[in-house]
């Protein structure tokens, strides 16, 4: 058998025996997984350093966090992949047109957390449920959910806290989607959307039925991995870069004292850093695991990590084509005020 006929062969696996490709594909990831930690240290005892040492730490949190955010990553991103093949765009218009506010703000929240847009996917996404007829805080609420509750932060969330803090962010950031949503809803600012946008012709949304075969939705799955992973592994490597030097170098007096409960500032200064960033979940969650094990304050960190994905600069910017200042500093005022009651509350719980 030639190495051509045989590449043809692999290749052709999954639609062969797609069910019996994803059972060995899960094993061979559980394995990978299971060798993470005894990996890491296996680095850092190769290499000349302490382990005991500041750079020690530093080193294997980075080789332990590495392969472990993109493994999950990974899998996630794949398992969502195959997911989100249900939910295209047209499919998403189509449950939210025609439906009433608050109930259709629960509905458009739920659904930012299964469906793949990110805020790079806000001006078309924008154009069309305007189009669909779809209410402007409807359309605010699956903006902010999509971003900030997205499948990767959630897995990563889970992945690196457990399930106790991956379901309380899941809460947190539908409560903020869906009443910043209603909020904007009850203002009445569709005058504020730029005039083009507004004057658009209105077309129906149909959901249809899309047929897919499972082989078709598992290379869907590949083909969310190379898109969304290859987009985002620079931003973990710097996410995971920043929080083994924080790990590593930064006491944890100094860190409890800038992020801690006991500042009040802390929580309005955690969101004022986090707007200007540019990076997304898989970049930020690295940060947000070392800020706590040097004793920031759970309330900060996740106001910081929330503000960093629902209020980026960048979009700002990007929305900035089809609103106008107003309503984007509306949006903005709102969403931040949710974030901040997200993290005085917390702080003050916990």
């Amino acid at each position: 058998m030639t190495s051509l006929s045989l590449s043809q062969r692999t290749l052709q696996m999954p639609r062969q025996h797609p069910r019996t490709f994803l059972l060995l594909a899960a094993a061979a990831w559980w394995a990978l997984y299971q060798s993470l930690i005894p990996a890491s240290e296996a680095l850092v005892a190769a290499l000349p350093v302490d382990r005991d040492s500041h750079l020690g730490g530093a080193l294997q949190f980075f080789f332990y966090d590495t392969p472990k955010v993109l493994l999950l990553l990974t899998a996630v991103v794949f398992v969502m992949g195959m997911i989100n093949s249900y939910f295209t765009p047209e499919r998403t218009r189509a449950l939210l047109a025609g439906r009433s506010e608050g109930a259709a703000n629960v509905m458009a929240a739920s659904l930012g957390i299964v469906t793949p847009f990110c805020s790079c996917s806000a001006v078309p996404l924008f154009i069309g449920f305007v189009q669909a007829g779809v209410p402007l805080g409807v359309t605010f609420s699956f903006l902010i959910s999509a971003p900030m509750v997205n499948e990767v932060a959630l897995a990563l969330l889970f992945g690196l806290f457990g399930w106790k803090i991956a379901a309380l962010y899941l809460g947190l950031g539908l409560s903020v989607a869906i009443v910043a949503g209603w909020v904007i809803g009850r203002l009445k600012m569709e005058a504020h959307l730029e005039d083009w946008v507004r004057d658009m012709p209105k077309v129906q949304a149909v959901a249809g039925s899309d047929g897919m075969t499972l082989v078709e939705r598992i290379e869907g799955g590949f083909a969310s991995v190379r898109e969304i992973v290859g987009k985002v592994w620079p931003y973990i490597l710097a996410g995971i870069a920043i929080g083994a030097g924080i790990h590593g170098w930064v006491p944890q007096d100094f860190m409890a004292s800038f992020m801690g409960k006991d500042a009040w500032w802390s929580v309005p200064l955690a969101v004022l850093i986090g707007v200007p960033m540019y990076t997304n979940a898989a970049g930020i969650i690295p940060i947000v695991q070392a800020l706590l094990a040097k004793g920031a304050a759970l309330g900060t960190v996740l106001a910081f990590m929330m503000s960093v994905i629902a209020l980026s600069l960048p979009e700002m910017i990007i929305l900035r084509k089809v609103l106008k200042v107003r309503l984007i500093a509306t949006f903005a005022a709102v969403v931040a005020t949710g974030i901040l009651i997200v993290g005085f509350v917390f702080n003050a719980v916990l």
